[in-house]
């Protein structure tokens, strides 16, 4: 099993300590709050999808360094993203977390110093949070655009 300071390291620091896109957006097409009730973390954000991409982004984070860490790493990566991308590094976080799966790679690879931290499930939920949260907005504006389909 993994230690401490191994989930706790300085790259986790770094990244936590480089959480960006804290201000929430006044134009957001959808907005989605995901809650551990474990450990009391929340994440909320916003997104702003044009095109089939991410355009903007905003995020209120009030989680453990763990959770911060994963939204300073979706912050710096989310725009110009696509949803389909977006729900693909989410299946690979939690097959990671999860199922001993290999980390994102690419421009997420950040997200593989946060491996050690499939040792411990305890925290797992405050990992995926922003995960949680980001495929809610997606859920949410694919359903409003099926329901303007349906109504056309």
């Amino acid at each position: 099993m993994a230690d401490l300071d191994e989930i706790y390291n300085t790259r986790i620091l770094e990244l936590a300590g480089a959480i960006s896109r804290t201000e929430r957006l006044d134009h957001a097409d959808a907005r989605a709050t995901a809650h551990s009730k474990l450990c009391g973390s929340t994440v909320t954000i916003d997104l702003a999808l044009r095109d089939g991409r991410i355009i903007d982004y905003g995020q209120s984070v009030k989680a453990c360094l763990l959770g911060q860490a994963s939204a300073s790493v979706m912050a710096r990566e989310i725009v110009g993203s696509t949803p389909d991308e977006l729900r693909a590094v989410a299946r690979k976080m939690r097959a990671m977390l999860k199922d001993g799966g290999p980390p994102p790679a690419g421009r997420w690879a950040d997200l593989a110093t946060l491996e050690p931290v499939r040792n411990y499930k305890a925290r797992h939920a405050s990992t995926l949070l922003v995960f949680d949260a980001v495929e809610s907005a997606l859920d949410e504006i694919a359903a409003g655009r099926d329901a303007a389909v349906a109504s056309q």
